[in-house]
This record gives structure tokens, sequence and C-alpha cells, in this order.
């Protein structure tokens, strides 16, 4: 990629060997370790408004998800594997042990909040909380896609068509799908929110072929493998069990498809959550906010 402006002063960049690959992440603060996942059409950058409030308690790492922003690009194979919330969410425990951390919590928003809780769920032991911003499970999307939310999330079932579909209609005008995306999924239903600089980061990915298959192979992942892992949980009862906290939208897209927590309470056994004034996109949108609500939750019951 070509040389972005920096949104992390100070933090070190970080690329962490694991074995579906390097793993890129900014890291600053100091604390106990907090790792932060994004979500589609963005990267890590996502957190630069927010990372640094959140750096003042704990010590952050702000990492790319696997296909996504500098982090390697698996190879794929016909039942989309490594791009299975699944296989990320063990990807990231590698590479948070690689830092020294066996034993974090952890942040994650859309994609990143997929990974997040599919790693509380097969990986218990190694999360102290978990917080997820502006999503419900994935198997409560599928379920819950009637007429009015597969229109406004219509891009789960285009996304997951087989290649080279949705990749070809995507690279024939990226600049125009990503900002449509972004503008469309905001409360002002404008890019004012998002610095710059910042949608500098997000576009490069758009036009580069390799990233946007990455990134359909990523919901080819949540419309099959996703779905049936959840389902499983779901079916067997198994739910998170550490202390959870669930963000949102006041006009975002979760709470188009359920009300949030009431669906988290089923899903984990001790969770609490409200709205946050913004559309999907809240630590853009209302980073004060959500930065103020993600501390409460992450410092409650500290010593310190």
């Amino acid at each position: 990629m070509p040389d972005f402006a920096d949104l992390f002063p100070g933090y070190k960049s970080e690329w962490i060997n694991t074995s579906a690959g390097r793993i890129f992440a900014r890291v600053g603060g100091g604390g106990p370790p907090l790792l932060l996942l994004h979500g589609f059409s963005e990267t890590h950058v996502m957190w630069h408004r927010v990372a640094p409030q959140l750096a003042e308690r704990f010590t952050v790492i702000v990492a790319d998800l696997p296909g996504y922003g500098w982090s390697d690009m698996p190879e794929s194979d016909d039942a989309y594997t490594p791009y299975t919330k699944r296989a990320m969410a063990k990807t990231l425990v590698e590479a948070m042990e690689q830092l020294g951390h066996v034993h974090f919590a952890l942040a994650g928003h859309d994609r990143g909040g997929r990974v997040s809780y599919r790693l509380a769920l097969d990986h218990p032991g190694r999360l102290s909380k978990l917080a997820v911003l502006d999503i419900l499970p994935t198997y409560e999307y599928w379920a819950r896609m009637d007429r009015a939310y597969a229109l406004k999330i219509y891009h789960w079932a285009f996304l997951a068509q087989p290649n080279p579909l949705p990749e070809t209609l995507i690279l024939g005008n990226p600049d125009f799908f990503l900002k449509h995306k972004l503008a469309s999924w905001t409360k002002s239903k404008s890019l004012d929110a998002f610095d710059r600089r910042a949608l500098e980061h997000y576009l490069a990915p758009f036009r580069d072929p390799s990233r946007v298959h990455a990134m359909c192979e990523d919901y080819r992942a949540g419309a099959y493998a996703d779905f049936e892992q959840d389902k499983a949980d779901r079916d067997a009862g198994n739910k998170i069990t550490i202390p959870m906290l669930a963000l949102w939208g006041s006009a975002g897209i979760a709470a188009a498809a359920a009300t949030p927590l009431d669906t988290w309470k089923t899903w984990a056994t001790s969770v609490s959550g409200s709205p946050i004034d913004s559309g999907h996109f809240l630590t853009e949108e209302n980073p004060d906010a959500t930065a103020k609500a993600l501390l409460e939750f992450f410092t409650a019951g500290s010593s310190s």
C-alpha cells in the first residue's frame, strides 16, 4: 500500500507472525491489554478517535483482521475456512500470544465484533471482558432477514455471491461503492463523520483486487460456515460467560433488526448495553460517547 497519514502517532507498528500469516497492528498506551478489532469497509484506522482515550488506561492493540488493511490475506478454500470467524479468532489469539498476552479484554465493531464474540465462545479463558459494537450474532441476522432488513443489509447476500460476480462489480468503480456504503450507514447519510485521511486508508483496499476478493470471502464464510457454527452453539445452549457490553447506533444496523440488548441476553449470561447517538460507525460518528461507555465498562471493578 502507498504511504498514508499516521493517525496513531507514538504507537508502535507490529507485524505479528501467525499460522495464517502476518497480522498488522498498532500498539500504544499502558496497562492491561485491550484488543480492538474493526469491521467491513474499514481497517484498524477506524479506532483512531477512540484509541487515545482507551490508551490512558490500557495497552491498546489495534489490529487489522486477516485479509484486511495491512494484514496478510490467507489463501482460501472451497469452504472459505480461513475467513470464518472461528479461524480469524484463532489467528488473533495467536497474534496476542506473540505479543505476550494470553489473557486480554476485547472490543470489536461489525466484522470485528463477529470475530470477537466467536473468540469468546471458542476461547472463553482468553478474555476478561468483551464489547461488541453495532452487531447481532450472524445467526440472528440471517434468521431475521425479512424484506425490510434484506434491503438494509443487501451487501450480506451480494458479497456472498460466487466469485467473480461481486468482485468484478465492485472493482468497476471501487471508490463509488465504498463511499456510497459508508455514507448510507451513517446517521447523517453523508461522509461528514470520516476524517479524510482515514478515508484514504479505507479506499486503498477497495482498489486492490486481492483485497476485494478477501473481503468477499469473509462474507461467503458468513453465509455458510459462520451461520452453521452460530446455530450449533445456539442449539447446544452455549453462551458467552464473561462480562459483555453491547453498544449500538441509535440509527445503526443492529437496532433495525431487533432490540440488541434483548437479543444478546439470549447469547450471553452477563451482558449490559445501550445505544449511542450515531449510525453504524460509533467510533467515528460519536467517539467521545463511545469511548466513555467502553472505558466505564472495561475499568469497572479495576483496582487502578
